[in-house]
Formats: C-alpha cells, sequence, structure tokens
C-alpha cells in the first residue's frame, strides 16, 4: 500500500488533534483556537489508524472476558484489518455496500470496521440482545448487501436473505464463508481504493429508540471520526492512556469511546462483553487492566457503587458518564472512594460530544458544561430561533460542525431530506437552560417535559434524582401520561420504583416518596413499585414501554398536591 504518512488530509487532522492535546488544560483556549479539519478526501483508518500502526507494537486493544484478556497492537490491528479488507473485497464486498455487523465485543469486531472503512464499505453495527423480529427489521431498513454475525448469531440469521455474502466469525456454518480464512491472505495484499472522498458514507447506526421508533442515522468519513475530537477532549485523553468504556458495538457509543476518540489520542482501548458487565466484573477489570479512564451509563455507576468501591486498587485519573442524568448520589459515592469526580458529558447517535465538563473544569459534574471545541450551542424556546436562557438545546449550523451526522435514512435506505446541511439549526429535542457564569444544565426531552398550571417546567429527570437519593429507592423512572380530565385535564407523572433491599412495596413507603417530592416543589400524581425497569439495548429507561403500561390503579399510590399551592398541581 502506498506511504500515506504524509498526506495533506493526515497532517490536517493531527494539527487539529496536537492543538487540543496542548490545550488540554485550558478549554476556553481550546475553544477559541481549534477549527475542525475539512480534508476533501480522508479515509481515517488510512490515512490516521494505518500511520500511527507503522512498526508500534504498543497494546492498542484489550478485550477482558471471564477466562482472560485478549489483546492486540496497533501493528497486528492494521495488518490484520488490511488482510480481512482484501478477503472481503474478493468476496464481492465493495465501496458502497450495506454491511450489517451483528457481533458481541471480540477482537475482530474492530478487525472488521477497519476493514470495512478501507474498503469504503458502510458499516451497519447491530445489537445481539434484540429479538429476532427486531434485528430481521434492521436489516430490511438498511437494505443489506452482506452480512456478517458472530457463531452464535449466525444460526437465527440463516434465513435471512442478502443478496451478497455471509460471513460468519468465530465458527463455521453451512452456506457461510468463514473468517477465519482471511488470516491466510498473503500479507502484502494491496488495497486497491481510490482517495475516499470525505462526505461519502461510512455507517449507519440505529438509535436506542427509548422514546421513538429506531432512526437510521448515517455519519460519513468525517463526521464520526474527524467529529470524536471533541469527544477526545471532553474525556481528557492522552497518548498512552488506557481506557475502559462500557458498550456494545451496536450502540453509538462504541464509536464514541471505544473506537475513533481513544485512538485519536493514540490512548488503548479496552472493552467488556456488556452481558458480562456485573459491578464486580467492572471493577475487576479497571484493577487488572490499570485503566486510567473511564467511562458508563449511570446505571452501571450506581450498581458498582452499591457493590462497594473501597479497597480497589483504580489507578483512575479520568471517570464518566453519559446516557441518562448523572445524580448525586453516584458522584458523592465515587468522590468519597476514590478522590475521583465522574464528570457528565452530552452528545447524540447524530452527533460527537457537543458539551461537557472537561477534566479541569469547575462546573457542577452533573451539569452539560459547555459548549467542546467545534460546536455553537444556542439555546432557543420551541419553534423559535431567538436564542434564550433557557430552550431547546440547538447547533448552529451556519459554522458546519464536523462531528454532525450525514443525515437520517429511511426504510429504503436513502437519506432523508432535507440534509442537516439546508437548515441553520439542528434541533435535538432536549430541553436546557444556561446559568449565569455560563454552564448548561439538562432539563429533560422536550416531550417528557410538561408544564404546572402556573408555567414552570417539571421535569422527568428532577424527580427520579430526587426519589433515587432515598435509601428506599434502588431505581426510579418517571414518565408523563396524557392529560386526564378527571383530574383536572392535567397531564400526569408517574413514578415507576423499584424499592431498595429491606424496603416495603406497600402505602408507607409510598407515602414517604411522594411527600419527599412534594418538600422539593413538585409531586407526582402516581406512583407505582415494580420488580424492573424496561430497558433498550444500549441500557436506557425504555421510557415508550412505560407510558405504554396498562395502567394498574390497585398498585398505584397517590396523594394531592400540597394544599395552598395551586402553582404545583396537577388538577
Amino acid at each position: 500500500m502506498p506511504d500515506r504518512r504524509l498526506s495533506p488530509s493526515h497532517l490536517e487532522f493531527r494539527a487539529a488533534r496536537d492543538l487540543l492535546l496542548q490545550h488540554a488544560d485550558d478549554p476556553q483556549r481550546a475553544y477559541e483556537l481549534f477549527r475542525w479539519p475539512r480534508p476533501e478526501f480522508f479515509n481515517w483508518a488510512l490515512d490516521w489508524f494505518d500511520v500511527i500502526a507503522a512498526g508500534n507494537e504498543a497494546t492498542a486493544l484489550q478485550v477482558v472476558r471471564p477466562d482472560g484478556v485478549r489483546t492486540a497492537s496497533f501493528a497486528e490491528l492494521s495488518r490484520r484489518s488490511t488482510q480481512a479488507a482484501g478477503w472481503l473485497g474478493k468476496l464481492g464486498v465493495q465501496a458502497g455496500d450495506r454491511v450489517p455487523v451483528v457481533m458481541d465485543t471480540s477482537v475482530e469486531v474492530w478487525e472488521l470496521l477497519l476493514a470495512l472503512m478501507k474498503i469504503r464499505a458502510v458499516a451497519v453495527p447491530i445489537f445481539t440482545v434484540l429479538s429476532d423480529a427486531e434485528i430481521f427489521d434492521r436489516l430490511r431498513r438498511c437494505r443489506a448487501n452482506h452480512l456478517i454475525a458472530s457463531a452464535d448469531q449466525a444460526p437465527r440469521l440463516a434465513e435471512q436473505s442478502v443478496p451478497g455474502t455471509r460471513v460468519v466469525v468465530g465458527g463455521e456454518l453451512a452456506g457461510w464463508s468463514c473468517y477465519a480464512e482471511s488470516a491466510d491472505l498473503d500479507i502484502d495484499f494491496e488495497i486497491d481504493i481510490e482517495s475516499t472522498r470525505a462526505d461519502e458514507l461510512m455507517s449507519c447506526y440505529f438509535t436506542s429508540g427509548s422514546t421513538a421508533r429506531p432512526k437510521m442515522v448515517a455519519h460519513n468519513h468525517v463526521s464520526y471520526p474527524i467529529g470524536h475530537l471533541s469527544g477526545m477532549y471532553w474525556a481528557g485523553f492522552r497518548p498512552g492512556d488506557v481506557h475502559l468504556n462500557i458498550s456494545s458495538p451496536g450502540w453509538a457509543k462504541h464509536p464514541w469511546g471505544s473506537f475513533f476518540a481513544p485512538w485519536n489520542a493514540e490512548a488503548t482501548i479496552v472493552s467488556i462483553d456488556t452481558r458480562e458487565a456485573s459491578p464486580d466484573f467492572v471493577l475487576d477489570a479497571l484493577e487488572r487492566t490499570g485503566a486510567t479512564t473511564f467511562c458508563a451509563p449511570p446505571g452501571v455507576w450506581r450498581a458498582m457503587a452499591k457493590r462497594g468501591l473501597a479497597g480497589r486498587r483504580i489507578a483512575l485519573r479520568e471517570a464518566m458518564s453519559v446516557g441518562e442524568p448523572l445524580t448525586q448520589d453516584i458522584v458523592d459515592a465515587v468522590r468519597a472512594a476514590w478522590q475521583l469526580t465522574v464528570r457528565n458529558g452530552y452528545g447524540q447517535s447524530e452527533v460527537t460530544a457537543m458539551a461537557g465538563v472537561t477534566p479541569t473544569s469547575t462546573d457542577d459534574p452533573r451539569s452539560l458544561g459547555r459548549p467542546l471545541p467545534g460546536y455553537r450551542v444556542v439555546l432557543c424556546p420551541v419553534g423559535s430561533e431567538q436564542p434564550a436562557e433557557q430552550g431547546e438545546f440547538c447547533l448552529d449550523l451556519s459554522d458546519w460542525p464536523a462531528g454532525m451526522m450525514h443525515g437520517y435514512l429511511d426504510d429504503d435506505g436513502r437519506r432523508l431530506e432535507p440534509a442537516p446541511s439546508a437548515l441553520a439549526l439542528y434541533r435535538t429535542g432536549d430541553l436546557a437552560r444556561r446559568d449565569a457564569d455560563g454552564s448548561l444544565h439538562f432539563i429533560g426531552r422536550i416531550k417528557d417535559v410538561f408544564s404546572t398550571p402556573a408555567g414552570r417546567l417539571v421535569a422527568p429527570a428532577a424527580l427520579e434524582a430526587g426519589l433515587v437519593a432515598h435509601p428506599a429507592v434502588a431505581e426510579a423512572a418517571v414518565v408523563t401520561l396524557p392529560a386526564d380530565p378527571a383530574r383536572g385535564g392535567q397531564p400526569i407523572a408517574k413514578a415507576f420504583v423499584i424499592p431498595a433491599a429491606g424496603w416495603n412495596a406497600g402505602p408507607v413507603t409510598a407515602q414517604a416518596l411522594l411527600e419527599l417530592l412534594a418538600d422539593g416543589g413538585t409531586v407526582p400524581v402516581v406512583l407505582e413499585f415494580v420488580d424492573e425497569l424496561p430497558r433498550t439495548e444500549s441500557g436506557k429507561i425504555h421510557r415508550e414501554i412505560l407510558r405504554g403500561l396498562l395502567r394498574s390503579p390497585l398498585a398505584e399510590f397517590s396523594v394531592p398536591a400540597p394544599a395552598g399551592s395551586p402553582e404545583d398541581s396537577h388538577g
């Protein structure tokens, strides 16, 4: 393969990356100076990864499983992904082909994602925990040209028809090509590839579907590879770091914390199978690998804290949380045990890290922090484009952020119009406020937040934070239900609560929780104790399912709003 070490796109990318590393302790200066690289041609696997991997035997990846740790160096992953790219090409995989990857965590996932990028095919990672019907629906919607699946997943996909080849990883299956054969390809194979246009489609991820039907989010060869420079900065990655990220390959958080952002900084990635991510296993992995940075959803942090953090040999310098609102109980527990502050970050499948609490920030670690380098954030009231101190979290697209998606794909696999580039603002669907000091604070999803008769916003996230702070609560979720004429025609807040061990799921506990929230100025109309909360494949609370549950009045507890407080009444 020709030497791409000094390609203009590589040099432009490295200069932007190095500027962020240079100003790691000065977020304001980094924000002022940073400009997105805007190459016309760019292939991150070739222009960046293969360059930093040349002759580099440092560990790039550690996959931790109950039976041990499997590692791969930068040089090894570069070599194997080139072999895999040549092998896939011989099987007929071409530039632009859609290739679903139905696999859990294994070294081969990284080899294949790099390989698909090198031959300009479009990777479509899919969660293995989905039902057959959900996986089949995603294969249909993405218009799959080929299919890659692990040996434990391939049998249930055997009847699925795809026009091209089917590849099984980690085993053999009649009618499928065996990925192990790619290792026999001549190592001198050269990738026959034209220069990759930066705006070519590179990957497609399905959203979690926690509040609506999952969307197909398309990213090109700039939006995720270059866009994740913002995530690198938020996390505080440094060359040589060892980063453990909790994410399945099917979740868009995987390219965030288990692919682009750490390798942009030339750090080591540590990954564990999310099906094995028990508190003890995660804590053991942190100790075993000597991880210096760690990111996990709040649910994982809370489970670890309840298991016990003290007495662990932890080498962490940075700790982060994403996916759902970070709560004070988690921050307090980690500070007490490890003298470390868990920091919040904010982004979506559609766009990379837009805002966050950076390592040297003095902002509330539970807040959204401040806009990250490369992003211009404005808050606009719903339906307006006029900036305000509270409103929908929006991105100003006049100076196009590199981390913005290529667009949504429809069920025929085509990009929906209008394309994001035709818009003045990208609207996230989330409400936020800006404090006097400039920091941003999450309120909630627009469809979840409702107003009291006095016009004050009620955010389910705030109610949940109040509930989980009580010792009687293991987990909680609050959703809004349609207005009920019998309750004054106001929207109803319903709390689903998993009681903590030793607490009775009865009226006395329910009364205490409802009064706790009433003391905070707002009280849900109804509360129901449950054994578990439905979650999406990425671990988020599945609010659409909660909203759709049949109401069970006999299992509900309710109290009226405090007397004399009409602004807190829900009718």
